[in-house]
């Protein structure tokens, strides 16, 4: 049997507004920081071109299919609060997938935050925690799988995950840490028993990243060359993990992505040996094959799978030890609304923003980033970490 396990971020970001050095020390209150008009313009075009008639395919091919196609989420914080201030017809939309009983959910931090790049995890589990209270609110369901910012995963972060109750745990299928062995199977961490599911990055990026590339030798790509393409694969299982934005927003409808998604089961399924399964399913099924050992952090971002997309750079260090420096001083404040606040600005697009990549990498940066170049964001995002801190003066 070889499984294919389909999972989906889902996450939205939180846009800063414009904030000069002029403003540093201004009457301003916190909300003033955050570009909500912005915000809501991108998640209300992202709903409809994206989340809302992807969720009602996917309920569609569920049903037809008596449960047997299994999709997994992880939804971040920012983007459960977006659905509730914005659109509270996309949670609704969501928790009707999940009744199915055909789909997992995935536990991560609440802000889509590096706090797992910090140097104690505290504020790294109390996100994880608020992310799990926030599961259990709205789905009445305790994840059994995590998945990290961006898939960002070291041993450390292996052994706290394990630590705090989690039977398995993604990241990147990278041969940084497999060298000449296959994704396509589960493994260990060198420090505990959490199972690790490693993302088959090939695959996942023909259709995230290639599907609509006319120059790509494999384009079209079609449902049935995809899975066959699959059930070609040696291993226990596939892990296809992507945006969930793939579908109508980065790959648009006319380049057929909703109809490779709604043939995809049917051709799996003609082979006799393939399912699809949840990641919860996965790690219950499935045994290890191996350890691996990962001392330095990876990911699933950038061409150089590690965390040089958040951190790459003068400029990202310097706000990221900002961003961690000053968070002491506001957990000793102890005011909920700065706490908010600075949990916000955690969120890891900030830094995603400040990168100076080039080639490719720097494509997919500035595609996503709202400010005119990578100076622009530093400048920004620094200014309103400068107020902050002026405040707590």
């Amino acid at each position: 049997m070889t499984s294919v396990c389909l999972y989906f971020e889902v996450h939205q970001p939180i846009r800063l507004n414009h904030f000069s050095v002029f403003h540093i020390g201004g009457k301003n209150c916190y909300s003033e920081y955050f570009n909500r008009k912005l915000n809501e313009d991108i998640f209300t075009k992202v709903a409809k071109k994206c989340y809302l008639p992807t969720n009602n395919l996917l309920i569609e091919l569920i049903r037809k299919y008596d449960g047997r196609f299994r999709v997994s989420f992880s939804l971040t914080g920012t983007f459960v609060d977006y659905c509730k201030n914005f659109m509270p017809e996309v949670l609704d939309s969501f928790k009707e997938i999940f009744k199915t009983g055909a789909v997992d959910m995935i536990e991560e931090t609440y802000y889509h935050s590096l706090s797992s790049l910090f140097d104690e995890l505290d504020e790294f589990e109390e996100q994880v925690r608020m992310h799990r209270d926030m599961i259990a609110d709205n789905f009445n369901y305790i994840p059994k799988v995590f998945r990290n910012t961006e898939a960002i995963f070291d041993n450390r972060i292996a052994k706290k995950a394990s630590d705090m109750g989690y039977k398995g745990i993604i990241t990147e299928g990278t041969e940084k840490i497999l060298g000449w062995r296959s994704p396509n199977y589960l493994y260990k961490p060198v420090n505990s028993d959490i199972k690790v599911l490693l993302r088959n990055y090939t695959l996942s990026d023909d259709v995230g990243f290639r599907f609509s590339a006319r120059m790509w030798k494999d384009w079209p790509l079609t449902a049935d060359k995809y899975a066959n393409w699959m059930a070609n694969t040696q291993g226990d299982l596939v892990n296809l993990f992507m945006d969930y934005e793939t579908f109508g927003e980065h790959q648009w409808t006319e380049t057929g992505i909703f109809n490779f998604l709604r043939y995809l089961p049917e051709e799996v399924f003609k082979h006799e040996h393939m399912d699809f399964v949840t990641t919860s399913t996965a790690v219950e099924r499935y045994q290890t094959v191996g350890e691996i050992d990962v001392p330095w952090a990876i990911s699933w971002a950038d061409a150089d799978r590690d965390v040089s997309t958040w951190l790459g750079n003068d400029m990202q260090i310097a706000c990221f030890n900002e961003l961690k420096n000053l968070g002491r001083q506001i957990k000793e404040k102890g005011d909920p609304e700065l706490i908010r606040t600075w949990r916000k600005l955690q969120t890891s697009d900030h830094l995603y923003y400040c990168s100076t990549k080039g080639l490719a990498d720097g494509d997919v940066h500035a595609y996503f980033s709202p400010y005119d170049g990578p100076y622009d964001g530093f400048i920004n995002y620094m200014n309103i970490l400068q107020d902050i801190k002026h405040r707590l003066k």
